[in-house]
């Protein structure tokens, strides 16, 4: 299994249209392929007001690959990603892969 970090730059005054945008995002990512694992937005208790991150699942970098072309022809998600960049919400997006070593049982 691999698992794409995406490490978002936001826009602290557009924080309500990034919230819509991750909570739209998940059944798209599912209807391609992707197995959401968790997208999370900073919090006033500590850290960057502005970063914000999603990780997501999948069993192989193939599987990566077949899912970005799903992703690309997806009128939905294609939709939910013209608002998300018509608000302007983003400021960047920093791509990686991330090996899980320890799962939490809590």
């Amino acid at each position: 299994m691999v698992t794409l970090c995406i490490r978002y730059t936001i826009d602290l005054n557009k924080f309500e249209e990034f919230e819509a945008y991750i909570k739209a995002l998940p059944p798209t990512v599912k209807r391609c392929g992707g197995a959401p694992a968790g997208y999370y937005l900073p919090t006033k208790f500590a850290g960057p007001m502005t970063a914000a991150v999603g990780l997501t699942d999948f069993p192989s970098f193939a599987a990566y690959e077949n899912f970005r072309e799903k992703m690309a022809a997806d009128a939905e998600g294609l939709e939910i990603r013209r608002r998300v960049e018509a608000s302007g919400t983003i400021l960047s997006e920093d791509r990686s892969f991330v090996d899980c070593v320890a799962e939490s049982r809590y």
